[in-house]
Formats: C-alpha cells, sequence, structure tokens
C-alpha cells in the first residue's frame, strides 16, 4: 500500500455508495417505519401468538430470503444505505439498511431485536485521495437465554471479535454518517455536514461521525473545525486510526511537524497490533508481487489472530509464490480446518490440486 499519511481517512459503518438527492433527512421514526403493505404482507404470515419465538425467528430469515412470492427475496448490495421502506420498495439493502428491516420486522414479530456493531472488520476501499475502512453492523434477536445473530453479509466480513449490541440511538447514528459519507462522495457538502451532525445528535460519544465530520469540514475549507473535530474523536477513542491520521495532517497542514510525527507513531504501534492491517500490508505486497513481504505480514497477522482461515490461505498463497509446496499445503490445511460450508470444500478442492501437483 501507498503511503496512508498522504490521504483523508473515512470510516464508514457500512460500504458508502453515490446516492446525490437533496431530500430532508428522515427522523428516527422515518428510518425504522414499516410501510403498510409491507407490515400487511408480514402479519399474514406470523402469528406472534401461535408460534413460540424461535419459530417467529426462522419464519422471519425465511422471509427475508424466499424468493417472492414467499418472500422478499432481499438481496445485499453495499452501496444501498436505504430507510426500512426504501429497502422493501427496492429489494436490496446494504448491512445497515438489511439490519433496520431485520429490527423492525423481529419487533412487529414480538421478538427482543436490537442491533449489534463490530468496531473493526476488514473492508477497505479507496476513492481518490481518500481511504475507508469499515466497521460492520448486523441485527441481535435475543430467544429465551440465547443471543442469536442475522446477518446478511457473514460471509464476506473479516472480523477479530464478535458483535456487542448497540441501542437504538447507535444504531440511527450509522445510519446517518453512512449518508453523510456518501453525499460527501457525491460532493453535497452542505447537506454531508447535515447528516453528520444529525449522526452525533443521535450519539455524542461515536468518534467515527467525530472523525467523519472533520474530513467534510477539511474538505469545506473551514481546517479550524476540522481540527477540532479530529481532537474530539480522539478524546473519545485515543485508539481511533481515523482521527489519529487526520489529526496528524492537520497538524502537518498547520506546520506543527513535530505533533503530526507524535501522532502518526502512536498509529504505527496501533498498527502493528491489529491483524486486518498487517492482513492488508500483505495482501498489497502479494499484488505487487513481493512475496517474502507477503509471507512476513501474514505470519504477523497469524501471530496476532490465528483463528481467520483467510490469513492462513494468503499465507499459502504467498508460499506457494516462493516455491515452499509443504508450508503451503499446511497452511492451506490450516484454512480448511477453520473454515466451514461452502468454503470448507473450496479449500478442500484447491487441497487436492495441490497434492496433485496442479496450481
Amino acid at each position: 500500500m501507498s503511503n496512508p499519511w498522504s490521504r483523508w481517512w473515512v470510516v464508514l459503518l457500512l460500504f458508502a455508495g453515490t446516492a446525490t438527492e437533496a431530500v430532508a433527512v428522515p427522523s428516527p421514526a422515518q428510518i425504522l417505519a414499516l410501510p403498510e403493505p409491507l407490515r400487511v404482507e408480514w402479519h399474514a404470515r406470523v402469528r406472534t401468538g401461535e408460534h413460540r419465538e424461535a419459530t417467529r425467528l426462522q419464519q422471519l430469515v425465511d422471509y427475508l430470503f424466499a424468493a417472492p412470492p414467499a418472500g422478499l427475496g432481499m438481496q445485499y448490495q453495499p452501496d444501498a444505505t436505504y430507510t426500512v421502506a426504501e429497502a422493501y420498495a427496492a429489494r436490496r439493502a446494504n448491512c445497515l439498511s438489511f439490519t433496520l428491516l431485520t429490527v423492525a420486522l423481529a419487533r412487529e414479530a414480538g421478538l427482543t431485536a436490537y442491533g449489534q456493531e463490530i468496531a473493526e472488520t476488514l473492508a477497505w476501499r479507496k476513492i481518490d485521495q481518500t481511504i475507508y475502512r469499515s466497521n460492520h453492523v448486523n441485527a441481535g434477536v435475543r430467544v429465551r437465554r440465547q443471543r442469536l445473530t442475522v446477518d446478511v453479509a457473514w460471509d464476506e466480513v473479516i472480523a477479530t471479535e464478535p458483535p456487542r449490541a448497540i441501542d437504538d440511538a447507535r444504531l440511527f447514528a450509522h445510519y446517518y454518517n453512512n449518508r453523510a459519507i456518501e453525499l460527501m462522495q457525491a460532493g453535497v457538502l452542505d447537506l454531508a455536514i447535515t447528516y453528520a451532525e444529525a449522526s452525533l445528535a443521535q450519539d455524542a460519544h461515536f468518534a467515527t461521525s467525530w472523525s467523519n465530520l472533520g474530513v467534510l469540514h477539511r474538505h469545506a475549507g473551514d481546517e479550524a473545525r476540522a481540527r477540532r473535530d479530529f481532537e474530539q474523536a480522539l478524546a473519545l477513542d485515543p485508539a481511533h486510526p481515523g482521527a489519529l491520521s487526520n489529526l496528524a495532517m492537520q497538524f502537518r497542514r498547520d506546520g506543527d511537524p513535530a505533533r503530526a510525527e507524535a501522532l502518526l507513531a502512536r498509529l504505527e504501534m496501533l498498527q502493528s497490533r491489529d491483524p486486518l492491517h498487517q492482513f492488508m500490508q500483505a495482501m498489497d505486497a502479494e499484488q505487487r508481487g513481493d512475496f517474502e513481504r507477503a509471507a512476513d505480514h501474514y505470519r504477523r497477522a497469524i501471530r496476532l489472530h490465528d483463528g481467520e482461515h483467510s490469513f492462513h490461505f494468503g499465507l499459502a498463497r504467498a508460499y506457494l509464490q516462493l516455491g515452499r509446496t509443504r508450508a503451503a499445503t499446511r497452511e492451506l490445511e490450516r484454512a480448511r480446518a477453520l473454515s466451514d460450508g461452502d468454503q470448507k470444500q473450496r479449500y478442500a478442492a484447491k487441497l487436492d490440486a495441490l497434492r496433485r501437483g496442479v496450481r
């Protein structure tokens, strides 16, 4: 990866899109509201007084994914930050909107449902001169003493920690933050700032929204406010990578290189302990054909978090390119052991091919 300190960081709660419509900011109630046709259709399929909670949850999952007319046939689309009503109309949703839809329908069925977030997941995007790192949101449902998760993108997310339950205010803060970044990408800065402020009105302790508001103020030319936003983000979360990088850049712009370097040194220390960062460094080296460096970063990622099959698969690829077939086989076996379902079968097929001498 090229030098990340030359760009502004934005941390997305999910993948951002490119919507440009300048509409009124919806209220939390409007975000979560079920349109009447959806409410009627859902009640025709679930009998809250007749079925156990576990049965109702299974009905909900079936309804979300089954093709019409049996269900909604929801499709995952990473740039679809929608309200519940918009997601229903489009039959598409990203992780955030899918979570909103799941929570709304679960509550309508008398279930205890809430949002969940994973603070750090693997999903980076580079657009123009801005780096985007993604967090992840999914839905939690409590059935008796069990806490269960409904996640539209469970097989596309690399995480090193389990999800934690969040309240509705934080869930709505996610929505407004996402829309702010979408609008920034579309160049609608005034409305983007309004959405970012709406996010903080829901949760003033949300460091990510403070850091992103700083990026928006910086793009709008208000560097003093941008600096205050970054400082507030770090006051709330001293280890926030986007705020550390952004404030360091601001100090450099302000002619204070010593303070900038101190922040970057702190960020470098944090990244040395971050398995996701090591994994991204490994992938970048692999793409550049530097397989020794790639293997080194993959090994670091594994030392920091051994339970992710993608790390071992990456190391297997690097070893194979270096001619270390036995080591590649060992890592591929470990990747298979850590995976399940279709992914386990894919690794098994790769192992068979490798043992036959076919890459």
